[in-house]
């Protein structure tokens, strides 16, 4: 059982959108935050580290976790690719006296957000455009030519779910985009 601590905000948004990079920016900030990694059986990317970006766990091993309920949500976002986000991570962060950051799909902030309603502030961060999206996956350098056109087709569907978040933010400049957040995220903590 969850001992609600700390509150939930929920960084959602199409891969290459610039979530990670805003929530980078929230953590160096001067608000208790702790980061919640998320699990995932997909391998690393560049210098990745597990325990730090992720815990790497193999397909077996997640779909044990899931069959042990070890996740608070998850999904299987590609065919045999699966992330979510382990309970006790949640229950570690509050122990610590921390508000909880998350950096997940779609699928999985919209989860949290069901399951805490009040505790929790889903942020849906956009892109000015697909061919921008698709320009800042591009310029990674860390996926394939099919990866990329997977991440493609799968950001046109999250899209679709921006207007079911708390918040829409547009990453079109980031300093704006880190401002929004910020002012967001301190009138939640404050209510």
């Amino acid at each position: 059982m969850f001992s609600k601590k700390g509150k939930l905000i929920v960084f959602s948004a199409p891969s290459g959108s610039g979530k990670t990079t805003l929530v980078r920016h929230l953590l160096a900030q001067d608000i208790p935050f702790g980061f919640s990694v998320s699990a995932t059986s997909r391998l690393p990317r560049g210098a990745e580290q597990d325990g730090v970006d992720y815990y790497f766990l193999s397909e077996v091993e997640f779909r044990e976790k899931i069959a042990q309920n070890a996740f608070l949500e998850y999904e299987e976002v590609y065919s045999g690719t699966f992330y979510g986000t382990l309970r006790s991570e949640v229950e570690r962060l509050w122990a610590a006296g921390k508000h909880v950051l998350f950096d997940i799909d779609v699928v999985g902030g919209l989860n949290i957000k069901k399951q805490f309603p009040k505790e929790c502030l889903a942020l849906f961060v956009q892109p000015p455009s697909i061919e921008e999206l698709e320009k800042r996956l591009r310029g990674r350098e860390t996926d394939s030519e099919e990866i990329i056109q997977q991440r493609l087709a799968k950001a046109t569907e999250e899209l679709a779910y921006a207007s079911q978040f708390d918040r829409v933010i547009v990453n079109d400049d980031l300093e704006t985009a880190q401002q929004e957040v910020r002012k967001a995220i301190e009138q939640f903590l404050e209510s």
